[in-house]
């Protein structure tokens, strides 16, 4: 498939990148996150969330809401699954990444999606994007085979564990694509993925 970079007119749909800001201090406590075979994801780390950059996402990018920086570290090549949630996603790496992005608004009524509308796009090393809210995505993409160190800053307590039962039978609504909080998920039936997820992804499970 074709790989867009995060500067081509493409991405527009999907996010913008953030220029007006500097990252570097988050890139370089970034650095020092662990990265192991597979993909690890935390969503708060201390290290990350104390430098003083998180401040002003939280004020400027979250409207003065809490929020927590963490990190996607790995060595992932395949699409898997994608994901919204209900605001913007803020990524910024050490090095090149690919994601693998869709738009919320080609989800079907029954809550399938075709892979073959996923586009790719690099992200250069040290270039911070948004990822907006209506943007399908996952875990990131390595770039010529290197592991990726992916900070990931979101509202605080995205992607913690659900505290309440919701639809599990019946009827596909969108409740049941709530894997955790603030995280709602379409699964790729070759995408190893947990039994509870909705496997609603449909085409090739495809992979940089």
């Amino acid at each position: 498939m074709k790989i867009y970079n995060v500067t081509d007119p493409e991405f527009k749909k999907y996010g913008t990148v953030i220029s007006h800001l500097d990252f570097t201090p988050l890139v370089e406590a970034l650095a020092d996150t662990p990265v192991t075979k597979g993909v690890v994801y935390e969503p708060s780390v201390e290290s990350l969330e104390a430098v003083p950059l998180a401040k002003q996402l939280s004020d400027i990018y979250y409207g003065e809401m809490p929020i927590q920086i963490g990190f996607c570290n790995g060595y992932n090549t395949k699409l898997n699954a994608l994901e919204y949630h209900r605001d913007s996603e803020i990524n910024v790496s050490t090095g090149e990444f690919i994601l693998l992005l869709g738009s919320r608004q080609d989800i079907t009524e029954d809550f399938h999606y075709d892979t073959g509308k996923v586009e790719a796009f690099l992200v250069p090393a040290g270039v911070a994007v948004e990822v907006y809210a209506t943007t399908l995505h996952y875990a990131p993409c390595r770039a010529e085979g290197k592991p990726f160190q992916v900070a990931v800053a979101l509202p605080k307590d995205t992607n913690l564990p659900l505290e309440s039962s919701h639809l599990r039978s019946g009827k596909v609504t969108e409740d049941r694509l709530l894997a955790a909080r603030n995280k709602w998920l379409i699964g790729h039936q070759d995408g190893g993925l947990d039994p509870e997820v909705y496997i609603g992804l449909t085409g090739e499970n495809l992979e940089i």
